[in-house]
C-alpha cells in the first residue's frame, strides 16, 4: 500500500509538471530563491561551525568547563544544553541536526536525543518576530508574549521528560582529545555544504507541492488556507494573513501552522536525522502536542 502510494504520488508531480509548466517553473524557482537568499546564508555558517565544534572536541571542553551551572539548569542533562541553545535560537532545522550529531559523536543517549530533537527543532524566533508577526499581521508588538507560547511548551515538556531520563555519564577527568586540524574543518565544510544543499533540494519541492495544493484549492479560501498551512510554513502563513478571517482567527491558526512546521518540515527533519536512530514518530506525536497547546494558548489571548 505504502509504494503503491509513493508510486501514485510520484506519477501525480509528474502529471502536473507536464500540464503547468510555467507555474512548476515559477515555484520551483521561487523555492531557490528563498533558499539561496534566506537560508543558505543564515544556515550555513552555523552549520559548519557547529559540525567543527563537534568533531573537535572542543564541545566536551566547554560542557565540562559549564557542568556545574548546566547540571542544575538542565536536570543533570549538561549536553542538552547545546542543542537546546542552538535549536531555539537559530531554528528548524538546525535543533534536530545538531542533536543527531551529537548522538552519532556518541554524546547523548538514544532516549535523551529523541526528546530534544522534538523539543529544540522549532522554526526560528527571527522568522516568527520578522515574517509572521511583522510583515503578514502587523502586530510586532506581540512578539515575547508569541514567543511564549510557540517556545514555552516544547521547552517545559522537553525539560520535564529530559528530567525523567537517564543522562549521558560523562567521565570525571576533563577531555583531552581536543583538536582541531584542516581534516576536521573539511569534514565541517562538506558536511555543512551537504546538509544545506538537501535543505535546498526539499524547499523546492514542496514548493511545487504548494503549487499544486493552489490548483487543488482554487478559489475556496478555507481549502488553500488548509492545504497549504499543512503542507508548508511559509506559504501557509502568507494564504492565512490575505483571508477575510478576522484576527482572532488568523492568529491562532497561525500559531498551529508554526508549531507544527508542516508536512515539508517533517520531510527536512527526516533528512536530518537519517541514520541516527532518532524517533520519527515520537517526533510526530510531540509536534501534534505542542500544536494544540500553542493554538489553545494563542486563542485564549486574543
Amino acid at each position: 500500500m505504502k509504494k503503491k502510494l509513493s508510486i501514485f504520488i510520484i506519477l501525480l508531480f509528474i502529471l502536473f509538471i507536464l500540464i503547468y509548466p510555467a507555474d512548476c517553473a515559477k515555484a520551483a524557482a521561487g523555492g531557490l530563491v528563498l533558499w539561496y537568499e534566506n537560508i543558505l546564508p543564515a544556515l550555513l555558517p552555523f552549520s559548519i561551525f557547529s559540525n567543527i565544534l563537534i568533531q573537535s572536541g572542543y564541545l566536551d571542553d566547554m560542557l565540562y568547563v559549564a557542568r556545574p551551572a548546566l547540571n542544575r539548569l538542565f536536570f543533570c542533562h549538561p549536553q542538552a544544553a547545546y542543542p537546546i541553545v542552538a535549536g531555539f535560537l537559530f531554528g528548524f532545522p538546525i535543533g534536530s541536526k545538531t542533536t543527531a550529531d551529537m548522538l552519532r559523536e556518541g554524546k547523548l543517549e538514544k532516549k535523551e536525543a529523541d526528546i530534544l530533537c522534538a523539543m529544540c527543532n522549532n522554526i526560528s524566533p527571527a522568522f516568527v518576530s520578522g515574517y509572521i508577526l511583522a510583515s503578514s499581521l502587523g502586530v510586532y508588538h506581540m512578539t515575547w508574549i508569541t514567543y511564549a507560547v510557540l517556545y514555552l511548551p516544547p521547552l517545559i515538556c522537553g525539560l520535564f521528560l529530559l528530567k525523567r531520563q537517564k543522562a549521558k555519564k560523562w567521565h570525571t577527568a576533563p577531555p583531552v582529545r581536543s583538536n582541531l586540524n584542516f581534516q576536521v574543518i573539511d569534514a565541517g565544510i562538506m558536511n555543512g555544504f551537504e546538509t544545506l544543499l538537501k535543505l535546498g533540494g526539499y524547499v523546492m519541492l514542496f514548493s511545487l507541492l504548494t503549487q499544486m495544493c493552489v490548483h487543488i484549492a482554487g478559489k475556496e479560501e478555507f481549502t488553500l488556507i488548509a492545504l497549504t498551512g499543512v503542507t508548508e510554513v511559509t506559504n501557509g502563513v502568507h494564504n492565512i494573513a490575505q483571508s477575510s478571517l478576522p484576527f482572532q482567527c488568523k492568529y491562532p491558526i497561525m500559531m498551529a501552522v508554526t508549531a507544527f512546521g508542516g508536512l515539508s518540515g517533517l520531510a527536512q527533519t527526516a533528512s536530518m536525522i537519517k541514520g541516527s536512530g532518532i524517533s520519527m514518530r515520537f517526533y510526530i506525536k510531540f509536534r501534534l502536542v505542542q500544536t494544540l497547546i500553542s493554538a489553545a494558548l494563542a486563542s485564549l489571548i486574543v
